[in-house]
């Protein structure tokens, strides 16, 4: 009997046809989320990703710095750095442990919790009311397409 042998090697000519749509698609993405990006910051002076910490913290009652670094996708190092500007303004407070004074607790401040409460959504209105529109099965295949295309670029920055 014959062995089959199976190439290892991918087919990038199929790869190709999908190249320019695909990044023609990321390209639009980006340049929605930049625009929305500058109206975020003309609130309360955040940036996006400042504003998603916030929001993170507001949903959990304390968080460490590296379980944070987890849920918004930042290396620990530029978390680190956000972390101290949110600090100086006010918006969260950092707390030694009791137990194990080498861990750090993350904490939402009152004007944190607040500002949370008064902010804008992440995603620009136009997107929010489009995609509410859409029926249920679209909104999760929808987001289960772009959670798998994140995946694919590889590890966080």
């Amino acid at each position: 009997m014959g062995e089959k042998i199976v190439s290892t090697e991918i087919d990038l000519s199929s790869v190709m046809a999908f190249e320019l749509p695909m990044f023609q698609s990321l390209r639009r993405l980006q340049q929605a989320g930049e625009v929305h990006a500058k109206r975020l910051t003309r609130f309360g002076g955040l940036t996006p990703m400042q504003l998603m910490i916030l929001q993170v913290l507001a949903g959990e009652a304390r968080l460490t710095a590296s379980d944070l670094s987890g849920r918004v996708s930042l290396t620990a190092a530029t978390l680190s750095g956000m972390l101290d500007r949110l600090e100086e303004r006010g918006l969260l407070h950092r707390q030694r442990d009791d137990q194990d004074r080498r861990r750090q607790w993350l904490l939402l401040s009152d004007a944190g919790r607040e500002l949370v409460q008064q902010a804008p959504s992440l995603l620009p209105p136009e997107f929010r009311q489009r995609f509410a529109a859409l029926a249920d099965w679209e909104r999760h295949s929808l987001t289960a397409a772009l959670l798998r295309a994140a995946e694919l670029c590889g590890e966080m920055e």
